[in-house]
């Protein structure tokens, strides 16, 4: 309630995502299905009592994905969100979705989507644009990666982070740990560089995937 009664003038504010991704797909937590839409009317009843003005934006369970947790639409400004990956890219896939959004006759929104290959990305573009579904795809910044709007390189001896990142944790472990740590200053070196390497001026634009997603790649 505090948060809404901060924004509830802001015109800025596009709405509140109550909770993202709630409840994985996980069999022995899908018992909690049942209370999920009930917790959005209590998280909705107290926005409500500060803010009248702005969307609920209500995802459904098991990573976004699954609406059959909600009933009628307990809220007049209200937007329902789903998350899709690595799926076939036809309107099967949304099915459920679209289904939902003609019998309740709300809107739905393609919250995240994503991390695949370009052709893959201008399909469900073009499958969501076909059913007027509104979309988001990210991330935006990637490290040297294509799937994304812009890439950087790797930093000097990143590897050498990554590698340390993955060794098992545990005082079983220490010793190793210890042994393959960089020193402070080689570590302030490599993030000094990962710095440096995120500024824009360092990155380059994924052209593929910018037009993937049906837009142009500006450049200076």
């Amino acid at each position: 309630m505090r948060i809404a009664n901060h924004y509830r003038n802001e015109p800025i504010i596009l709405g509140y995502d109550l909770l993202n991704e709630p409840i994985p797909h996980f069999p022995e937590l899908q018992r909690y299905n049942a209370v999920l839409e009930p917790l959005y009317k209590f998280l909705a009843e107290s926005i409500r009592r500060v803010d009248g003005n702005h969307i609920l934006i209500l995802g459904g369970a098991q990573w976004d994905s699954n609406f059959k947790v909600f009933g009628t639409p307990f809220d007049k400004n209200v937007v329902y969100t789903f998350h899709k990956y690595w799926t076939a890219t036809d309107a099967s896939v949304i099915r459920e979705y679209l289904d939902f959004r003609d019998k309740y006759h709300v809107p739905i929104w393609l919250g995240e989507s994503g991390e695949n290959k370009d052709e893959w990305i201008a399909e469900f573009i073009k499958t969501l644009e076909d059913n007027h579904v509104g979309w988001c795809f990210w991330p935006y910044k990637k490290m040297d990666a294509t799937s994304s709007v812009v890439t950087f390189d790797r930093p000097e001896h990143w590897d050498r982070i990554v590698a340390l990142g993955a060794m098992a944790p545990g005082t079983g472990n220490a010793e190793k740990r210890i042994a393959a740590r960089p020193s402070p200053e080689e570590a302030e070196a490599i993030l000094d560089d990962l710095l440096k390497k995120v500024q824009y001026a360092s990155e380059r634009v994924n052209d593929g995937y910018v037009s993937a997603l049906g837009l142009t790649a500006v450049t200076d």
